[in-house]
């Protein structure tokens, strides 16, 4: 627990957008009994928002509309980097990758890993605004472990139903919590769909991994599971009118497929094309290659998918039951980079993958295709 004196401090107000499609700061109601006052100073101003001593500051100011910056909400990146001005907080996960970009005898936090335990005022080197689309504001509901489907030894599919819809942008991630297990995780939806009542995921087994663990060793359907969401800016819309690369590494696949899942439905491949790049080891390792299949036909020639081998040689041959589906041997960064030569006009790019894949393919965009940051859209997890 980190405990800093209250200082003195000015008042401040701040009106939020007057757009009817944000959730502002007007709308947002004073805070209830038992709730903290949460004051933001920031590069663009001061915010104020409730928050409960049960919940992250993070989740409670983006609940709110608050624009709060974030990448993974998970304790890993540093990038909800804060400073606590004055009030008392406590800190839930000590440990977390994150906090080695913390000045901690400067009173730095991570919003993602600390609640208030009183009212507070806290600093964020970062402009911050106001206002999501409304059906994008993330909030937690209770979910039900529904469907466990194992897709290769190490990998597993599942979804969850929701008490109530959640809407979602393709690409976008929640963060899941089960009891027994400390902390949320974050895991990419593989679905898409407006006022959603149930979502997909993927996960691959890792060594220490407490939730992918549990869902191999010990989870049953029916089991309840917190849901924090939708999160996440690396999303596909299609009116950006642009042709789309996706870059994944094992699970990470699960927002591409996502992106692919409105993108067929929308028909947005008559007019664009597509170019799919998957990383996995073996052959053996494949998964979703029925959903790929379906993809590719219905895109009539217009979406490209590889799946990149990087513990195994084939030399560009069609996959064996799946004609749509392109065979290389490599990692997928690189196996990427070698069949887009000279194909990177006026596209959109979007990876995801355990971070190594994440950086070798921003390499590749950024100074092998020159392309700009903002044609690139990654979220880390890891």
């Amino acid at each position: 627990m980190t405990t800093i004196s209250l200082l003195r401090h000015e008042p401040n107000t701040c009106a939020g957008p007057s757009a009817e499609d944000l959730c502002s700061v007007q709308e947002r109601p004073k805070p209830a009994a038992g709730n903290h006052l949460i004051e933001v100073q920031s590069k663009s101003g001061i915010l104020e928002f409730a928050c409960n001593p049960d919940d992250p500051i993070l989740h409670a100011g983006l609940s709110q509309g608050v624009a709060l910056p974030y990448e993974c909400a998970t304790g890993t990146c540093g990038s909800c980097r804060a400073r606590v001005v004055s009030g008392e907080v406590a800190v839930g996960w000590d440990e977390a990758p994150g906090q080695s970009r913390l000045k901690r005898d400067k009173g730095e936090i991570l919003m993602c890993q600390t609640r208030p335990l009183s009212d507070c005022v806290v600093r964020v080197p970062a402009n911050v605004g106001v206002g999501f689309p409304r059906h994008a504001v993330p909030r937690r509901c209770d979910g039900r472990l529904d469907v466990i489907t194992r897709l290769t030894p190490d990998v597993i599919h599942f979804e969850i139903s929701l008490s109530e819809p959640i809407s979602f942008e393709a690409g976008q991630f929640v963060l899941l919590r089960v009891a027994g297990l400390e902390g949320m995780r974050a895991y990419s939806m593989v679905n898409y769909e407006r006022n959603a009542q149930r979502l997909s995921f993927v996960v691959k087994r890792k060594i220490g991994g407490g939730f992918g663990n549990w869902l191999f060793d010990r989870a049953r359907e029916g089991e309840p599971i917190e849901v924090f969401g939708p999160l996440g800016r690396a999303t596909f819309h299609p009116e950006e009118d642009h042709n789309l690369l996706l870059i994944a590494g094992g699970s990470g696949i699960a927002g591409m497929m996502s992106i692919l899942d409105r993108a067929t439905r929308d028909g947005y491949f008559r007019n664009h094309g597509g170019y799919v790049f998957f990383g996995v080891r073996t052959l053996s390792d494949c998964f979703y290659l029925d959903e790929f299949s379906r993809y590719s036909q219905e895109a009539d020639g217009n979406l490209k998918i590889t799946v990149a081998l990087s513990h195994e040689s084939c030399s560009g041959q069609q996959h064996p039951l799946h004609p749509e589906i392109r065979l290389a041997s490599g990692l997928v960064h690189e196996v990427c980079a070698r069949a887009m030569e000279d194909r990177y006009d006026n596209t959109m790019s979007y990876i995801a993958g355990p971070p190594p894949m994440v950086d070798g393919a921003l390499r590749a965009l950024i100074v092998g295709a020159r392309a700009t940051p903002d044609r690139i859209r990654y979220d880390k997890f890891g």
